[in-house]
């Protein structure tokens, strides 16, 4: 997130257990509300961060993870999710669930919600940094 301003970036860290993406989730949110951003925005942008922290919780070998959410110009969000897996794997694949299946729908929802979205090698963690955009004007 070199583009976005100081004060407007958020990161927090946290314990890769499924409580976490919670805290991630309400926390990020609170930031989100204090920028003054659409209502419409702020429930897109808790949805991915939500999926994007829960996909480190449970598909990667991470004992924590790094959350960030940053305005960027442009009027875009860019939203973070960095793991500690070393072993790059990707967090997932772009399969379709069958109607009955109870998960597996995270990065379908990643992909029809963000603007744009994508894994790199992560620079802060050495793991995966799973990250979306969002246009935050209307």
């Amino acid at each position: 997130m070199d583009d976005a301003a100081p004060d407007r970036t958020h990161w927090l860290e946290l314990p890769a257990h499924r409580a976490s993406v919670r805290v991630a989730r309400h926390t990020m949110g609170e930031h989100l509300d204090g920028w003054r951003l659409p209502a419409d925005v702020c429930a897109n942008a808790a949805l991915l961060l939500s999926e994007l922290a829960t996909n480190a919780v449970l598909h990667t070998l991470s004992s924590r993870f790094l959350c960030g959410i940053g305005l960027l110009p442009g009027s875009r969000l860019r939203l973070e999710v960095h793991d500690q897996d070393a072993t790059h794997r990707a967090p997932g694949t772009r399969t379709c669930p069958g109607p009955t299946a109870e998960n597996g729908r995270g990065l379908l929802l990643v992909h029809e919600i963000a603007e744009t979205w994508g894994v790199d090698r992560s620079t802060l963690t050495g793991g995966n940094a799973v990250w979306a955009t969002l246009t935050t004007a209307v």
